[in-house]
């Protein structure tokens, strides 16, 4: 998924403000004003619209963590976490995870939630999922496909604005 999709869902999922959004960005280390993710969540053929960085989407996602989690205690003489940068689905889908404190059942749960009244049935198993949280190159990584992050963060928006809701396109 583009970045600029993925903030889009996710600021309508935690019914966030601009200024809420770039605080949170400003959390994980961006430094972005609420005028900046307005051009952001403009639709790619509208005027104004400005491609999402990942450095902006990954500071995003790490400010979250800390939001939802609180800051991590550094341990003594422990150098700095490095940042990856090159954000994939499953990489996003990680920091999700993280932010939320979910376990498997969790993510099976908001995964089902999501693809509920979809056209076709979507399950996926545990061994499936943490297929997903795998390293790049071992033998059972399986890369995550838009359709399960998109289905992931509508069941976010159902758990948090509640069943009724229309999850924007």
């Amino acid at each position: 998924m583009i970045p600029n999709d993925v903030l889009r869902r996710l600021r309508y999922a935690l019914d966030l403000r601009d200024s809420a959004v770039a605080e949170i960005a400003g959390k994980g280390g961006a430094e972005i004003t609420a005028k900046d993710v307005q051009s952001f969540l403009v639709r790619e053929h509208e005027e104004g619209y400005q491609l999402c960085s990942d450095e902006i989407l990954t500071s995003f996602l790490d400010g979250l963590i800390i939001d939802q989690r609180g800051e991590r205690e550094s341990q003594p003489g422990a150098s700095a976490p490095t940042t990856i940068v090159a954000n994939t689905n499953n990489r996003i889908l990680r920091k999700l995870r993280i932010a939320f404190d979910l376990k498997d059942e969790g993510m099976l749960a908001l995964l089902t939630a999501g693809a509920a009244g979809g056209e076709s049935e979507f399950r996926i198993s545990k061994s499936e999922l943490s297929a997903l949280f795998r390293k790049e190159g071992h033998r059972h990584y399986r890369e995550c496909g838009d359709q399960v992050l998109r289905y992931f963060i509508i069941g976010i928006t159902k758990e948090r604005r509640g069943e009724d809701d229309k999850t924007p396109i």
